[in-house]
């Protein structure tokens, strides 16, 4: 079916709405997600950081999500070019990374992150700290690969996630995002298959939720009340696709009532694919489910303008893909509020200022050539 002139203007006004996280008002629907990038030696964003997340607030994207960032805890990761978001000189580049998004006129939050039992992200390990997770287990199932955590190891680990959030709103920015998705520590958490623990972390969903609910109750505690917690999950793991948390809407409440009730702002639910129903018996996705669920806002994401230029993803060029009406009207029903464009906003920083003002036409094809810059 032919794109109409109509069908672009209407994708400009939906997605120009702005929307509340909390006390943040964001100026339009597009959020850039977080997408590991390695390019801050020591930790450190610099220069490049600073311009390569500015532009893209300059171009219109309404809240940015950065990468995964490595909360101040020895296990929380491994590669010396993954930021940090403890350490003076760490937190002082992202001080300007934030200021810089401002002065464009975005805003930004950061993604705090414990990698878990995932050890596979960088050449140059930083530091040396063996691996921990709930039960030691890789989401591959090996077991004996890393540690399980012990009550201080959890405490530990837990406030190291407040520390980091505090330092997110005393340098100027506008939120965070915890990481608890794609097999990471906290998503460790709430696997069964990673989570077999027999004291009070382990066991039935909500109990599995306990570690998790602490981490965001103290980030609620560490921060004003005004300032938006958002909380990244998935079903579906980095070695493990098909993995589900929940197979059930009742399954899933389960998990998300307590994170909720926590004090989490907005969930963002990850799929790879965001067209995709998630439960039988009714169209919403994940991120759907989630907002009839907690009646929290959400953020959708999952593919959105992958195949290059944005009306390529929803036409039916493809047999999966759904089509921009149906995108555009389940904002308008507000199946989820906001939407994440990651890979297509590598190849073309100007995403976001080319569909909201009706330049579809110049949107460039992806090329995952755009994954080894940062510009």
């Amino acid at each position: 079916m032919p794109v109409t002139a109509s069908d672009v203007s209407r994708a400009a006004e939906i997605l120009s709405r702005p929307v509340s996280l909390n006390s943040l008002t964001i100026p339009n629907r597009i959020v850039m997600a977080p997408m590991t990038r390695m390019f801050s030696p020591g930790g450190i964003p610099g220069d490049d950081v600073r311009s390569y997340y500015a532009r893209r607030a300059a171009a219109g994207v309404g809240l940015i999500v950065t990468e995964g960032t490595y909360v101040g805890h020895e296990s929380a990761g491994q590669s010396d070019r993954v930021p940090r978001f403890h350490g003076a000189e760490q937190l002082a580049g992202w001080a300007k990374v934030a200021a810089d998004v401002h002065a464009a006129g975005g805003t930004i939050v950061p993604q705090l992150w414990h990698i878990g039992m995932v050890r596979n992200h960088g050449e140059q390990p930083y530091p040396e700290a063996p691996a921990m997770g709930p039960s030691g287990i890789r989401v591959d199932g090996t077991e004996g690969a890393g540690e399980a955590m012990t009550q201080r190891d959890l405490d530990d680990v837990v406030a190291a996630f407040a520390e980091a959030a505090a330092a997110a709103e005393r340098i100027g920015f506008d939120g965070v995002e915890l990481h608890g998705a794609h097999g990471y520590l906290i998503d460790q958490f709430l696997w069964a298959r990673t989570n077999r623990r027999t004291d009070a972390y382990g066991g039935d969903p909500s109990a599995r939720t306990r570690f998790a609910t602490e981490i965001v109750a103290a980030v609620r505690a560490a921060v004003s009340p005004g300032f938006p917690v958002i909380f990244r999950f998935s079903q579906w793991k980095q070695e493990a696709y098909d993995a589900r948390l929940a197979e059930t809407p009742q399954e899933l409440d389960a998990i998300l009532a307590p994170l909720a009730a926590a004090g989490v702002d907005a969930f963002h639910a990850s799929t790879r694919r965001y067209w995709l129903p998630e439960f039988e018996g009714s169209d919403l996705n994940l991120a759907g489910w989630t907002r009839k669920l907690t009646g929290k806002p959400t953020i959708t994401v999952g593919s959105v303008g992958l195949d290059g230029d944005f009306l390529h993803a929803f036409t039916g060029r493809g047999a999966e893909l759904g089509s921009l009406d149906n995108l555009l009207d389940r904002l308008e029903r507000d199946e989820f509020d906001l939407v994440a464009v990651g890979r297509a906003l590598l190849q073309d920083p100007e995403w976001a200022a080319k569909v909201l003002g009706g330049r579809i036409d110049e949107l460039k094809a992806y090329d995952a050539a755009a994954l080894k810059t940062l510009s």
